[in-house]
């Protein structure tokens, strides 16, 4: 065994690492720098998702009508950028 030095040291090992990580990754400064970009990277803004979920079956229908409506109008978009930049070589 150890003896009590050891159990000591281990004690305040348990105590020192929690509190050194509350510490550490607690601060808003690091929060800010860190945590913030990264959450604008992995998530999109709010002005890129929808915030008016429909809630009945007609609702969801329009919003499906709406996104295969604005797929397309891109799909049309970028083939006449293609032909348009076919004739042009």
């Amino acid at each position: 065994m150890g003896g009590p030095n050891l159990e000591i040291f281990k004690f305040s090992l348990y105590l020192f690492v929690p509190i050194a990580a509350l510490v550490h990754f607690g601060d808003p400064d690091w929060y800010r720098a860190v945590v913030v970009p990264y959450r604008d990277k992995l998530f999109p803004s709010l002005d890129r998702t929808n915030q008016r979920i429909p809630t009945d079956q007609s609702g969801v229908r329009e919003e499906l009508a709406r996104i295969k409506a604005e797929r397309l109008a891109r799909r049309a978009q970028r083939e006449a950028e293609e032909a348009k930049n076919s004739e042009q070589k």
